[in-house]
């Protein structure tokens, strides 16, 4: 029997989320379309630029395939990004890498990232947390974005960086400019991609200087470790080093901060849970750190293109396809999760796996860093917060692109 045509099929729409989706709207639009799919068995869906994929097996396998990249080429050429710092940069990005090409490149940055090497960050992280908490003005209620899951990320970085703690806010400032490179609806304001055509730049006015420095005076940072590091002989050029580093910033800042950010907000609303992590911290804040990962997943949707025909349950995908693996859905597929809909920190994560962080050689390589800051933060307020709460409606930002909180008000009980 030949496969259908995608074309043929007869799928449900699916619009992206306008500015005015968000927090609960948000979430009520994607378990509109769980719910849905749940009768009908319905994994794809219609988007006016893409196809949705929405349960955990499809977007893993499309995630995996060789037959399928990060259309990064294909959207800087929609928005014009032919030349410039900016075009510059994406070429050289790991994302839209493939190959022999990509798999050197992983090999090289990937020990400095592995779980036993971002270990040695865990006393610099402690000592931020520490730092931030000194400089509340009232530690029993203030506004958890701008007091610890903006600061504490970029801090991390600069020390992972080899950089000067002073530089915290500029790297964080970058971050959060360049991340939005992978967001088409920032794109399209000709505003918005000029100031990250400017960002790129200072980044690169930034870390020439100090990658000439470490390649004479060598630290104890992911910088140094580049310099020297070899896979058969070969090393960095010095265009290849800046890129992953910025690679780095760049999906290590927005990122953490934001998922941070939600994990502490569903804590916040789970006041029973948060009792239950504080009696037994060492197995609960793992495991809220991995539920909060799977719940409220900061990266919604990851992009694809079918470099060629593929055929997948039946139906033809042809060459070209533009897929959107939503991670929402997949974290949420009942075949693979026991309720899924509910936040539970007690739930095991062995033997599950999410789409939060992607899948296949384009796997988050900073995911290790990423828990770790997470489980420390919340180890830390766990220590100092009897009870949690929040003390005002948080201020989501969009789900395209990083999916975060603005502002968040909290309140607690000190220990």
């Amino acid at each position: 029997m030949s496969p259908t045509p995608l074309a043929d099929l007869d799928l449900p729409e699916f619009p992206l989320p306008g500015p005015e989706i968000r927090g609960e709207t948000w979430h009520a639009m994607m378990d509109g379309i769980i719910e849905e799919g749940a009768g009908d068995d319905v994994w794809l869906a219609r988007n006016p630029i893409a196809t949705l994929v929405a349960d955990r097996e499809a977007g893993e396998f499309f995630l995996r395939s060789r037959s399928a990249r990060f259309p990064g080429e294909y959207l800087y050429e929609t928005f014009g990004i032919n030349e410039g710092p900016l075009h510059d940069q994406i070429r050289h990005n790991l994302l839209n890498t493939e190959g022999d090409r990509h798999r050197r490149l992983r090999g090289l940055v990937n020990p400095s990232l592995t779980p036993k090497a971002v270990e040695k960050y865990r006393p610099a992280i402690r000592e931020y947390l520490a730092e931030l908490w000194e400089r509340l003005d009232d530690p029993t209620e203030f506004d958890f974005i701008e007091a610890i899951a903006k600061p504490l990320p970029a801090m991390t970085i600069a020390r992972v960086m080899g950089a000067p703690a002073e530089d915290a806010p500029k790297l964080w400032d970058w971050s959060n400019w360049i991340q939005q490179q992978f967001d088409p609806v920032a794109l399209a304001d000709p505003g918005v991609l000029e100031t990250i055509q400017e960002k790129v730049v200072e980044f690169q006015h930034w870390i020439k200087p100090m990658v000439a420095a470490k390649r004479g005076n060598p630290g104890d940072d992911m910088v140094t470790e580049l310099i020297a590091a070899e896979e058969e002989g070969e090393r960095l050029s010095d265009t290849e080093l800046e890129n992953l580093v910025l690679n780095v910033l760049v999906g290590g800042v927005d990122t953490t901060q934001s998922q941070l950010s939600h994990i502490v907000r569903l804590l916040a609303d789970s006041p029973d849970q948060w009792q239950a992590l504080r009696e037994d911290p060492g197995t609960l804040i793992p495991r809220a750190v991995e539920e909060g990962i799977r719940y409220e997943p900061i990266t919604p949707f990851t992009a694809r293109m079918l470099t060629e025909d593929v055929e997948y349950r039946d139906v033809l995908f042809p060459e070209g396809t533009p897929l959107i693996i939503c991670a929402y859905t997949a974290n949420r597929d009942p075949d693979v999760f026991t309720e899924p809909a509910e936040f539970d920190i007690t739930r095991d994560p062995k033997g599950t796996r999410t789409l939060t962080f992607g899948a296949g050689i384009h796997y988050c390589a900073g995911t290790n860093l990423a828990k770790l800051e997470l489980g420390e933060a919340l180890s830390f307020l766990a220590e100092r917060a009897g009870t949690l709460e929040l003390a005002s409606e948080p201020a989501y930002a969009s789900p395209i692109g990083v999916y975060g909180i603005d502002s968040m008000k909290i309140r607690i009980t000190p220990a």
